[in-house]
């Protein structure tokens, strides 16, 4: 809704395609958060219906890559953060195999399964209380389902959600094709054919319908499983808001009329959700301005059989720092730090050799995303200034460079990460270090990195986290797993 700002035939066609949706009762009303935030849950269900519950014929589930079988499951659930003022956005992903505590009486289930477990308790009660018509009997058990979700992430998150928005397979499906794709870009080529579909080539590319479906959806033969999933749909959402933002769609009248028609036919909003003025709220979001992240969770068992577990506090105080600037969230951890972690104290004078002269850049040469922003976290903790960080061509062995002279400044790096090489090189700028992690590293941060992506595993195959250098915003195109 908010990239709608820029054009004035789309806010023309926003007020007469708003009446058009799907709606249904599910949030109590009210914009609730103390600091004024709104909280959007965003939901992808992969329901075999339409938007008003109708089967989808079986020709469509061919273009879908799926079958009848299954289904009302949420595969994708994203709280949406929206400060006071509306000039910036945070969305956190909920991994749907999350382990949580249902209420109700339903004890320890996967997070995916609430919608669906409240909707077939709740279709089972009305057909003992002589509800007949069974559309009648399906919309109210999805309703039910859809509130029960909603209280079960209020209850994992800590907040108040103030509105609900749920798109199905068909809705994905077809505003993808609406906006001519999205592109996305692959470290490695991937082929799932056997399950999701999945078959594409490393690097970057275009994809759309079933193929988009499929990028989204994959799960068997990722590293982190679940996980990575998750930050494809990530990266994916924020490629179609970029697509959204930049491709003239919301000038364009002919393809603004298919999306506006897609979404149309395949989104469900909480009814008291006035979409107008939300957008008129959020005109001040650009693309760049929305970061996605993903709730701290631990991933426990034998590699192929892990659980995804989260410590409710823990997640409650991540979400509730979504709301803080970039500059202020690295305050605060810094803050968090352990005694142990601190840098020296820099109140007096340090001596030639201190750490604190020396400022670091990292760069990733092993294909393990994430490596590196790691990394070079652990030598801020060190007393090291930091630099930047990025990608280097696939290397074996790892080193830091320094310029000719400084090979004291490139010890004092390489003593800290478990003693690299130290090399000179004319390229690197004096009073600069550059270090660079090969497919051998096996340093600090190799084993706790990823920021809030926080992994544990028992087992002889320990799976490494992997997640993006950077913050995944609609502004670039990362490339994932």
């Amino acid at each position: 809704m908010a990239v709608l700002g820029g054009s004035a035939y789309a806010w023309t066609e926003l007020n007469g395609w708003s009446g058009g949706l799907a709606s249904s009762d599910v949030i109590r009303g009210g914009v609730s958060a103390p600091d004024g935030a709104v909280d959007v849950l965003l939901v992808g269900n992969d329901a075999r219906t339409d938007a008003q519950g109708n089967p989808l014929p079986e020709e469509v589930l061919r273009e879908l890559r799926t079958t009848a079988e299954s289904g009302n499951l949420t595969d994708t659930m994203i709280l949406m953060r929206i400060p006071n003022g509306g000039e910036r956005a945070s969305a956190v992903s909920f991994p749907r195999d999350t382990r949580v505590r249902l209420g109700h009486g339903y004890g320890e289930h996967l997070l995916t399964e609430a919608y669906n477990t409240e909707r077939v308790a709740t279709l089972r009660q009305l057909e003992q209380d002589g509800v007949a018509d069974p559309g009648e009997r399906e919309r109210q058990a999805r309703t039910a389902g859809q509130k029960f979700l909603v209280e079960t992430i209020e209850e994992l998150s800590g907040v108040t959600v103030d509105h609900y928005a749920e798109v199905n397979l068909l809705g994905f499906y077809e505003i993808t094709k609406a906006v001519d794709g999205v592109e996305v870009c692959l470290n490695e080529p991937v082929d799932d054919h056997e399950y999701s579909g999945a078959v594409f080539d490393a690097g970057p590319q275009t994809i759309s319908g079933g193929d988009a479906l499929s990028f989204v959806r994959q799960r068997h033969g990722l590293l982190r499983g679940d996980l990575d999933r998750v930050v494809r749909q990530q990266v994916f959402l924020s490629g179609l808001a970029n697509k959204i933002l930049s491709a003239g769609t919301l000038t364009d009248p002919v393809k603004l009329t298919e999306l506006m028609g897609a979404l149309r036919k395949s989104v469900t909003l909480d009814a008291g959700w006035d979409v107008v003025d939300f957008a008129q709220r959020m005109r001040g979001i650009a693309g760049g301005d929305i970061e996605f992240q993903t709730i701290p969770v631990e991933l426990v068992g034998e590699p192929g059989r892990e659980e995804v577990h989260a410590d409710e506090t823990e997640v409650r105080e991540f979400v509730a720092d979504l709301l803080l600037s970039p500059q202020e969230r690295a305050v605060r951890q810094q803050a968090e730090r352990a005694p142990e972690e601190q840098p020296a104290s820099t109140s007096a004078e340090p001596s030639g050799d201190s750490p604190s002269r020396v400022a670091v850049s990292v760069y990733n040469a092993s294909g393990v995303t994430g490596l590196a922003a790691s990394v070079l976290d652990e030598l801020a903790g060190e007393g090291f200034r930091t630099g930047a960080t990025g990608n280097a061509s696939r290397s074996s062995s790892s080193s830091v460079r320094v310029a000719a002279g400084e090979e004291d400044a490139g010890a004092q790096v390489a003593d800290a990460l478990g003693g690299l090489t130290v090399r000179t090189s004319g390229a690197v700028e004096p009073g600069t270090v550059e270090v660079y992690l090969g497919t051998g590293y096996d340093g600090p941060g190799i084993r706790n990195f990823a920021g809030s992506r926080r992994i544990r595993l028992d087992g002889p195959h320990p799976v490494r986290a992997q997640a993006p250098e950077q913050p995944i915003t609609a502004g670039g195109v990362p490339c994932v797993n």
